[in-house]
């Protein structure tokens, strides 16, 4: 059946859209009964949608729809980057999946320093020396081999009809192609697929991508072998060496998924399970918590100015640690143990001033109270309640905006994620330390989050977002939306937000994100503020009711969020 088609006959039959009480200046969260997919493109999550129906879990949901990205999403959703997966099963067991990409085994600490020993600009963000050894199709291959219920081709076929097809571009399609424009036309590879006869795509017309689909394909009959060697992997190597990148065929041979323990935190009578090292989100977002938590919130109300306050400094600090204390666990020992503990969020609530901005410049790695010891986001449950939260990416919006010839796989820029050099600046203004600086093998410290939220021991909330140094704030402020100002989850999703990273001072502010008096008195207390930086696209599903501990909606039990910011995505259930 034609993608269109398939599109239609979906909502006709299957999704369910309810009215319900909103309270804010939000649409209603999409409800329905047995399952709920949230993404960023139309497409996928239609695939997802789909498996539900065909009795898949949420992991052969997540497998396919991950696949499914990298043909009708590829700003973002991949086969040439890496990710993470965050697991809770209905039987209460959790678990965690790093599928990171890796520095190449060439690599050295110092290879995009000039001669002058300063940072060569470009040189980690573009072209395939900034490509790291991606780890995508190894991860969804192992979370479907150990957890999912269905066969690989059932699961790569959704991708490989849409590849081999081809799909009809709409507008949010071509803005985010347009963005790329320029870099696709000095990369052949890339100009063969994402122009035509060098001029961009326009909406209506039908990208059709057929050597991505016969990567899917030989995926399909071959799982992991058929991209990490044979034909595929020759040409990934082939074309690194041809660009001046560093990755080999044996690279790719050793790269290996880790399942890890997920890092776990308490937040006014919830569980929040999210990322391990080597991301950084789960760590920070727990210790943002943990510092808010020793706050009435609620009593302050949301947009307080005394409230917007203490989620500012505790971000601040927060993120000292995470530029400084966190890596690759293979690599450096993390101090979680301190940074989790609530003791510890009580120790830096005492060094906050509830008049005064902090000064981000006096606060250090090794002083107290911090002494040492573009993505794209998917969230999925299914009718049994296991719930799947997934952030996988390229880094930059297109990764290093260059295409393995003959492979039509975009290749990631996530080199660049690690410490260049100390002192200096990433893409997202992250200055980070020696526990991030680059050896071969190991995988670049990360902001991922992908979050599940539980009460009981029962997921109430699958959430996460792309968005690099502004994941782990976007993703503890939707937290708070929903736990302490009780907002539907469309609303938590759509709020205006801020953001603070300790370095730049400056916290970077939304529109509408303060009302013009709270922004004179957070000015009067030392703050200083940026302008937004690019939209993060939030997927969430909220459990039993639009917000918490509010009523369900009939007999729906799963109530869907997309972001409303990037006109992308769609949430569905059936």
């Amino acid at each position: 059946m034609h993608a269109a088609q398939c599109f239609r006959s979906l909502f006709a039959a299957a999704v369910v859209l309810v009215a319900v009480a909103v309270q804010a200046a939000s649409v209603a969260p999409v409800a329905a009964e047995n399952g709920m997919v949230v993404t960023a493109h139309r497409l996928a999550t239609q695939v997802g949608v789909d498996v539900l129906q065909r009795s898949g879990n949420a992991v052969d949901a997540a497998v396919a729809v991950g696949y499914a990205l990298a043909v009708v999403y590829p700003a973002a959703g991949n086969l040439g980057g890496g990710g993470f997966m965050t697991l809770q099963f209905a039987d209460g067991r959790k678990t965690f999946l790093d599928f990171r990409e890796k520095a190449p085994l060439a690599a050295t600490a110092d290879m995009y320093l000039g001669a002058d020993g300063q940072p060569v600009k470009g040189l980690s963000t573009r072209g395939h020396l900034a490509v790291g050894v991606p780890g995508t199709v190894s991860g969804l291959e192992f979370a479907r081999a150990k957890y999912g219920t269905m066969q690989r081709a059932a699961l790569v076929a959704p991708a490989l009809r849409l590849a081999r097809r081809g799909f009809v571009l709409e507008p949010g399609d071509i803005a985010m192609l347009a963005t790329a424009t320029e870099d696709f036309r000095k990369d052949p590879a890339s100009a063969a697929i994402f122009l035509r006869d060098g001029v961009p795509w326009a909406t209506g017309q039908r990208l059709v991508q057929k050597d991505l689909a016969r990567t899917l394909q030989r995926i399909a009959r071959h799982g992991g072998r058929g991209f990490y060697q044979g034909p595929v992997g020759a040409a990934l190597a082939a074309s690194s060496r041809a660009g001046g990148g560093l990755i080999t065929q044996a690279d790719l041979d050793q790269y290996a998924t880790r399942e890890l323990a997920p890092v776990e935190c308490d937040y006014r009578g919830y569980r929040v399970v999210s990322a391990p090292p080597p991301s950084a989100g789960g760590v920070i977002l727990c210790e943002i918590l943990n510092i808010v938590e020793g706050y009435p919130l609620k009593d302050l109300g949301h947009g307080s100015a005394q409230g917007v306050h203490y989620q500012i400094e505790a971000m601040r600090h927060a993120y000292v640690d995470r530029n400084s204390y966190l890596g690759d666990p293979d690599f450096v020992q993390n101090p979680l143990e301190r940074l989790l503990d609530k003791g510890y969020a009580a120790r830096i609530r005492a060094a906050i001033d509830p008049a005064r901005a902090g000064v981000s410049q006096e606060l250090r790695p090794g002083v107290a109270p911090h002494e040492g010891s573009n993505t794209t986001h998917y969230s999925i449950i299914d009718r049994e309640g296991n719930a799947a939260s997934v952030t996988y990416t390229l880094n930059d919006w297109f990764g290093a905006r260059v295409t393995a010839a003959g492979t039509g796989v975009l290749l990631n820029n996530e080199m660049d994620d690690f410490t260049v050099k100390l002192g200096a600046a990433n893409m997202y203004g992250l200055v980070q330390g020696e526990s991030n600086a680059i050896a071969p093998a190991k995988r670049p410290l990360s902001s991922m989050s992908p979050t599940i939220v539980s009460r009981d021991g029962k997921p109430v909330l699958v959430l996460g977002t792309p968005g690099g140094s502004r994941i782990i704030t976007v993703t503890a402020l939707v937290l708070l939306n929903l736990i302490d100002y009780g907002m539907t989850v469309q609303e938590a999703v759509d709020a205006p937000r801020f953001h603070q990273q300790w370095q730049p001072e400056a916290t970077n502010l939304e529109p509408f994100a303060l009302s013009p008096d709270t922004r004179q008195i957070l000015l009067g207390m030392g703050h200083r503020f940026g302008a937004p930086q690019p939209a993060n696209h939030v997927t969430a599903i909220l459990v039993g009711a639009p917000s918490l501990g509010g009523k369900p909606v009939g007999s729906n039990r799963y109530y869907g969020a997309n972001d409303p910011r990037r006109n992308t995505g769609l949430a569905a259930g059936y």
